[in-house]
């Protein structure tokens, strides 16, 4: 038995699993892993290209200046992401993982003394971490964000610290304020710069709104400089390219606290692999050439493939705004939780991660929903889809 926000959580094998990624850890050792969302997919044909180019890669690497690659690298992420203020500013920090970007923005939030208001539901590693850090939490439901023309109002209504902390699009739900174009994330700036707020964004999901036509992705980052409004902005690649987990991150302050944010990130490290750098440029090139179609093509095919399992099932399907690469589903069983369902499918070798979790502050409103991930090789998700739906269909509807 084991507690989590202040609750109590059992596990098929009585594992003390206190977040989600003691889950995804616990999930590497099962059969059908749809726990985290990191991309296990295989190689696209020109991908395998870059594969073989490894040793090439690695000695350029090797002989060329740090600063070569970490700008290389910076140019073709912020080019392929549409973000051309963000390139002309040219402060984006580097490291090897959200999490230390988070945990540089934690130092900063701790140092301020400074209270958050955090989305929920979230993936409860930004608790985690903001909370470890002895920074004050207090939650925002992320249906405040939904009705642009009532976020100014909901803003001002529910948060009452010195720090707003949003994820767009959000993980688990897929919500981005993208969905009505420059006026949620406008109303958003226009009330954290009225009432002295600090914006953190995470945007490490932000790749799968690039080529959705119901979705314009804007410069988000000539809104934030031009708006005057105190923020920080993480990006990721861990979520869109297969490259087993060898991926880089970015942390972009603005300017009135960004001396503030080198000092304190380069007390944690000095810099990212330049062969990393150079080897992540090759993939991002790549998806600025295909559209991303190497990356959007698997995520389909493996909805698709959810849908179809779900449907005439005990679990609903959420439709999300920003099509990621996770897939959130309600349980309409009255008497099913998400902890049991996750049990019961975890002995059929099928691991999906409970949503209790993502509601970090209440976990009881996660009961009704499980996450799974997307980015999964087609073939071995079909056969994940098909030993789900057995067990789903033990329910009936």
């Amino acid at each position: 038995m084991t507690t989590h926000a202040g609750t109590t959580v059992s596990t098929a094998h009585d594992q003390p699993l206190l977040d989600l990624t003691q889950h995804e850890i616990q999930a590497l050792r099962t059969e059908f892993n749809l726990a985290d969302a990191h991309t296990h997919q295989r190689q696209s044909a020109a991908q395998h290209e870059i594969v073989g180019r490894l040793p090439e890669l690695w000695y350029e690497a090797e002989e060329g200046l740090q600063a070569t690659y970490e700008q290389r690298f910076t140019e073709a992420f912020f080019r392929l992401h549409r973000q051309p203020t963000a390139l002309a500013r040219n402060k984006t920090l580097l490291s090897y993982a959200a999490s230390i970007s988070t945990m540089v923005v934690a130092m900063y939030l701790k140092q301020r003394r400074a209270a958050v208001t955090l989305v929920e539901p979230c993936f409860d590693n930004l608790h985690d971490v903001l909370s470890n850090m002895g920074v004050p939490l207090y939650p925002v439901e992320e249906s405040a964000l939904h009705d642009p023309d009532r976020i100014y109002t909901e803003l001002k209504r529910r948060v009452r610290t010195d720090a707003l902390f949003l994820v767009d699009p959000n993980n688990p739900t897929g919500f981005t304020l993208m969905r009505h174009g420059r006026k949620g994330l406008e109303e958003v700036v226009r009330f954290c710069k009225d009432h002295h707020k600090l914006l953190v964004i995470d945007f490490c999901f932000a790749s799968f709104t690039l080529y959705d036509p119901e979705l314009a992705r804007f410069d988000v980052y000539e809104l934030l400089e031009e708006s005057g409004v105190s923020y920080l902005a993480i990006e990721d690649t861990g979520k869109t390219w297969p490259v087993q987990d060898a991926k880089a991150a970015m942390l972009t302050a603005s300017e009135d606290i960004k001396e503030d944010i080198y000092n304190l990130h380069t007390s944690v490290l000095l810099n990212v692999s330049p062969f990393v750098l150079n080897m992540l440029t090759q993939y991002v090139e790549n998806s600025r050439k295909d559209g991303l179609a190497s990356v959007r093509d698997v995520l389909d095919t493996n909805r698709a493939a959810v849908r179809e399992a779900l449907r005439g099932t005990i679990l609903d399907y959420q439709e999300p705004v920003a099509k990621t690469s996770v897939a959130w589903a309600r349980i309409t069983h009255p008497e099913l939780t998400a902890t049991e369902l996750q049990r019961e499918l975890r002995a059929e070798g099928v691991y999906v991660l409970p949503g209790r979790y993502f509601y970090w502050s209440q976990p009881g409103r996660g009961e009704p929903y499980v996450r799974m991930a997307l980015a999964r090789e087609p073939e071995m998700f079909a056969g994940a889809m098909q030993r789900l739906r057995k067990v789903l269909d033990r329910y009936g509807r």
